[in-house]
């Protein structure tokens, strides 16, 4: 289907020829001189090269290429930058390369940001002829954790990636099992009879599709967590194909709809990262797999349905699923009593047209919490930002029939409103943030091919860390 093992990498001792990239944040002509004389930097800035981050320029020498210049851009002390290295593996030539870089950045970057240049996509039978990228020199345990999220990209980009005749709600569900049960986790796949009982507000979404809803429910816990250890729980929106049911979307609001699992996406490339990493944590994991269709069977504009919760919801509009399909595993994760609960949904287009495609949207509960991530997406050049759960908001979902409905009287403040829905199925006192992503680059750019994305992976992961207290082990 897509191109799952990191492929682009190899190791430093089978590739004794490799030849070196050098990363510079002052790449000019000074520092070119510097490291290859001034012909060769005359030649370089010649051609164009201006030392822009992310710019990359070929240096020759007697027998062809003879090495390569990154430009970094200007440091900034305390933050961490993988993407320009993403440049690198479709620019160089082919062969394997080594990166000497400033002792300030980590390696770990330098293999996430390649790794995340190196990705490409076919769907399955594709026959298009894709040119391999350069591979990285990696030194013998080195850029561990630039591993761990490189494969948690490249899962979550596969999944949002695939044509949604591929990659339905049983489908994602299967694919999500194997990827956690790979890595120690305790899964169960929740279908039929048992999901509408448990979860009968994911199952009324889920009525219109021939293709049955999914539940994926998955424990784990670090080889060094106590019974004690903190509980992490992660819920992601799995809609494999969004139609809108009977609010139907336009054509043109259906063409990237196999995006809409880009929550559950998400989570699960999160939940990868904290397995592989061996956090000593317990991780729980719930993932509502399903299909936004419309039949005779699909939920109407007005029913009324009871939650796991007990809560009624009237259903004001179909094209607001996202929210049904995540509020009765809230509330099952907080029976748990979680000691943080994170949500991921590709949930209102009101985030994108506040804050673009390349800012999720983070709601919370708790504002240390919510510091927490926006400080390591900062640190990781991973950003987010914060939107208001501003309360007075709420009185716009009133229902006269129901105890909620699932969308504002209003036609403000989407993404607020949503989110304050969501908040009704979060108990008291648990501590809670909410991502609204996008999940998707609409246009290249180094470390970010057009297609599927999963942005504030690297906040979240290190945001769990820290408020956690734990480290990553990474020593690169």
């Amino acid at each position: 289907m897509a191109q799952s093992a990191l492929k682009c990498l190899t190791p430093a001792a089978r590739s004794r020829k490799a030849r070196t990239v050098h990363a510079l944040h002052d790449a000019g002509s000074d520092a070119l001189a510097a490291l290859f004389g001034a012909g060769a930097a005359a030649f370089v800035q010649g051609n164009g090269f201006a030392g822009k981050r992310g710019e990359v320029a070929l240096v020759p020498g007697p027998e062809g290429v003879a090495a390569a210049v990154l430009a970094l851009g200007p440091e900034r002390p305390g933050r961490r930058d993988p993407l320009p290295f993403g440049a690198l593996p479709q620019r160089l030539p082919e062969g394997d390369w080594r990166v000497a870089a400033p002792e300030t950045v980590a390696f770990d970057d330098v293999v996430l940001g390649w790794c995340m240049g190196a990705y490409g996509f076919a769907a399955e039978g594709t026959q298009r002829a894709r040119r391999a990228p350069a591979r990285l020199s990696v030194p013998a345990r080195k850029g561990e954790l630039g591993v761990a999220l490189a494969e948690a990209v490249y899962l979550g980009r596969d999944l949002v990636n695939a044509p949604p005749n591929a990659l339905g709600p049983e489908e994602l569900a299967k694919a999500a099992r194997g990827a956690l049960s790979a890595l120690g986790a305790q899964v169960t796949l929740i279908k039929g009879t048992a999901l509408a009982r448990a979860y009968p507000m994911l199952a009324h979404v889920g009525a219109g599709s021939e293709r049955g809803a999914r539940v994926v429910v998955a424990r784990w816990q670090g080889s060094r967590a106590g019974a004690g250890a903190p509980l992490l729980s992660l819920v992601g929106k799995g809609v494999c194909f969004d139609t809108g049911g009977y609010d139907i979307k336009p054509a043109a609001g259906m063409l990237k709809m196999k995006k809409d699992m880009g929550g559950a996406a998400l989570m699960l490339a999160l939940a990868h990262v904290i397995m592989a990493r061996d956090l000593p944590i317990r991780l729980e994991v719930r993932l509502g797999c399903v299909e936004n269709s419309i039949s005779g069977a699909a939920m109407r504009p007005s029913d009324v349905v009871r939650t796991r919760s007990g809560r009624t919801v009237e259903i004001g509009n179909t094209d607001a699923e996202g929210r049904l399909v995540l509020c009765d595993l809230l509330t099952e994760a907080c029976e748990a009593r979680p000691d943080l609960l994170l949500d991921a949904a590709t949930l209102t287009g009101a985030a994108r047209v506040a804050l673009g495609p390349d800012l999720p949207a983070l709601f919370s509960n708790d504002d240390a919490l919510a510091q927490a991530i926006l400080s390591a997406g900062d640190s990781w050049s991973d950003p987010l930002w914060r939107l208001p759960l501003h309360q007075e908001y709420g009185d716009w979902m009133r229902s006269t029939i129901a105890d909620v409905s699932n969308v504002s009287s209003r036609p403000f403040a989407g993404a607020v409103t949503a989110a304050l829905f969501l908040e009704i199925f979060v108990t008291a006192g648990t501590r809670w943030a909410h991502v609204d992503t996008y999940a998707w680059n609409d246009n290249a750019r180094f470390a970010r091919p057009e297609g599927g994305e999963t942005p504030s992976l690297r906040a979240l992961f290190d945001a769990i860390l820290k408020i956690f207290h734990l480290t990553n082990g990474s020593g690169s």
